[in-house]
């Protein structure tokens, strides 16, 4: 019999881990580096080169199937007011557990000092805090002024300006709407066509995950920081993967009332693009996947799951924004606890929600993010670079279960509009081969 996918992909992570571990005992890292971790990548980038087309043409399709622009309008609202509650959720659920567990309590000074000696002057924390300058300079709708393209073909090379390339279609499909149905015909048929060419393409990508998730794992763990540091840390990892665990459970709570779904189920459908987050740590790289899973067989309609999810892997970042609660507070428990205060809590939900829309949907980009927030509730400048060498150490593994939250939050919000609008419940699975 042969094995269905998240199991092959889920034996890809294990064997990946253990020869990773394997590697590193042996110092042979470098040969996992030169020789294993190409695949990976390539991998990764042929996930990330369709995921632009695959919008477009899905979008569009979507768009167009509506006939109503009005349907559209009501779409368009759910799904933004459900991003604002569950990401709200997800910060107040971050507050809640660090304030319970108190991880910034079981660091020493030790472990201070030996976390700020290795990485308060690294390249990667310096290129963080100046991003996250860059996007303070900015001021409050420049997140409004980035989502509109001057050059829609640029906006289309880049992964990073997905709002902008969702932005342009959204235009053209409403366009498409408006003229005449005979002179928007070819057009539609030409998108429509195209929507199930680059589906086929995740079809026949997907056929390599086992061995990319193989190759992703095996990187991550020869490349892993120092090992007695994390263990340092467990107390604060602990904190934000049990947070992380809590916004599982109220996803399938949705799932089960409102949905009247088994959560096992929904779970087992979506398997192989929350394993597939988890290996890449990127919510863009992981879209193509998502959207075949939520459309295929969770049974989401085309027109619901084009618009909610391209926008969700772009603005709901539902476990980065836990992460940033997490962070922020044991970060002042740590080295600030002067500051550790209820009104600046309050202002860790606000600012934490608003840096979810403007990050990219990128492996590191909760770092920046939490520059952001360390920011807005007035952190010593001097201490930033102290900050994040404090957490920086686990940061890889921590993104990694956090991206798997934000691809399950898209997917429940997508089949939460979808139910509300009765376009839920009609899984059509598609083989690679069917027209073989």
């Amino acid at each position: 019999m042969k094995l269905a996918l998240h199991w092959r992909i889920m034996i890809g992570i294990v064997l990946g881990i253990l020869f990773g571990l394997s590697m590193t005992q042996n110092a042979h890292g470098q040969f996992v580096i030169d020789w294993i971790k190409p695949f990976g990548d390539i991998f990764t980038k042929m996930l990330k080169l369709i995921a632009v087309p695959l919008i477009i043409a899905s979008l569009i399709k979507g768009i167009s199937d509506l006939k109503d622009f009005a349907k559209f309008k009501e779409m368009g609202l759910r799904t933004v007011v459900l991003y604002i509650i569950t990401t709200v959720f997800a910060i107040t659920i971050g507050l809640v557990a660090v304030n319970t567990v108190k991880p910034g309590e079981g660091i020493s000074q030790q472990t201070k000092e030996k976390l700020e000696k290795k990485y308060s002057n690294s390249e990667s924390i310096k290129d963080k805090i100046k991003n996250a300058k860059t996007q303070k300079k900015a001021g409050p709708l420049k997140f409004m002024v980035d989502m509109v393209p001057d050059n829609a073909l640029k906006a289309m090379s880049d992964n990073k300006l997905m709002l902008q390339v969702i932005f342009f279609t959204i235009m053209l499909g409403i366009s498409l709407l408006l003229i005449k149905e005979e002179q928007a015909r070819p057009l539609k048929e030409f998108f429509d066509s195209l929507n199930e060419v680059i589906l086929k393409m995740v079809d026949l990508i997907m056929l390599t995950a086992p061995y990319a998730v193989f190759a992703l794992l095996s990187t991550v763990i020869v490349s892993a920081e120092d090992g007695d540091l994390i263990v340092a840390l467990g107390k604060y990892a602990f904190t934000v993967v049990g947070g992380l665990l809590i916004m599982i459970v109220f996803y399938m709570l949705i799932v089960s009332i409102y949905l009247k779904k088994n959560p096992i189920w929904f779970l087992k459908q979506l398997a192989p693009a929350q394993l597939l987050a988890f290996s890449t740590s990127s919510s863009a790289a992981t879209l193509p996947v998502t959207m075949e899973r939520v459309e295929e067989h969770i049974g989401v309609d085309q027109e619901v799951a084009s618009f909610v999810l391209p926008v969700g892997a772009t603005v709901n970042m539902d476990g980065t924004s836990l992460y940033q609660a997490v962070a922020a507070v044991f970060i002042m428990q740590v080295l600030w606890p002067e500051g550790n205060t209820f009104s600046n809590q309050m202002l860790i939900i606000l600012t934490a929600l608003l840096a979810s829309i403007g990050s990219a949907a990128v492996p590191g980009a909760g770092m920046v993010m939490l520059v952001v927030v360390l920011d807005a509730i007035g952190f010593p400048e001097a201490q930033v670079p102290i900050a994040l060498a404090l957490i920086i150490a686990v940061d890889r593994p921590l993104d990694m279960c956090r991206t798997v939250i934000n691809v399950t939050g898209d997917a429940t919000v997508a089949s939460v509009v979808a139910k509300s609008l009765d376009k839920f419940g009609n899984p059509q699975v598609k083989n690679w081969n069917d027209n073989l």
